[in-house]
């Protein structure tokens, strides 16, 4: 998910080009989806907010889904109809650079084994505040409330209708979803754990 406006880190760079170590943010990411072995297909959902993300898709051949920019929920469901993916859809927010994709078939695992039409990955609020990381998205999941890490697997097909679906969820601390970039003081934080954590 690569379309959102990037506001809170003030810069003019739109956010999934924004550097992290030396490379774009989205490219830590598209590394990660595209090694891991339970993801086929791969697309960067954009918007009219992004075209410097489009124009680096295009320069490295993914694809892409440019979307109305209306909200998360409306461009997944807008991106899903567009490609017409019915089926699981595995959803990461362009902003996460230490996920890997070990991590993320992880994630396809349990939402297998669950066998709900949404899965969220969510991360305990005080294990961001312990890092001083921001806090910004949050929603509430059998009586508690999370920080939300953009990490979703949802039925394609479901989502396009207007019931309640049901949802299981993973509960994780790990570095791959606790270090989600939303400001200047997250890119800071985040560059020095993945640093060391590569030193190590």
């Amino acid at each position: 998910m690569a379309g959102g406006k990037g506001k809170r880190i003030g810069l003019p760079v739109e956010k999934p080009l924004l550097s992290f170590l030396g490379k774009p943010l989205i490219d830590w990411v598209m590394e990660a989806v595209r090694s891991a072995r339970k993801v086929s297909d791969v697309y960067v959902v954009t918007s009219q907010n992004t075209p410097q993300t489009e124009a680096h898709c295009r320069s490295n051949g993914w694809n892409f889904l440019r979307t109305d920019a209306k909200g998360y929920h409306d461009d997944l469901k807008q991106a899903t109809l567009q490609a017409r993916f019915m089926g699981a859809v595995l959803t990461i927010p362009a902003d996460l650079p230490a996920v890997t994709g070990v991590f993320l078939d992880t994630v396809v695992g349990e939402f297998e084994k669950y066998g709900k039409d949404f899965l969220a990955v969510f991360v305990p609020i005080e294990a961001r505040e312990r890092l001083e990381l921001s806090v910004d998205s949050t929603d509430e999941f059998k009586g508690v409330w999370y920080a939300v890490s953009g990490v979703n697997i949802v039925n394609g097909e479901a989502i396009q209708g207007v019931g309640k679906i049901e949802t299981s969820a993973i509960i994780s601390d790990e570095v791959e979803v606790l270090l989600n970039i939303n400001t200047l003081k997250d890119l800071e934080v985040a560059e020095k754990i993945v640093k060391s954590r590569e030193k190590s």
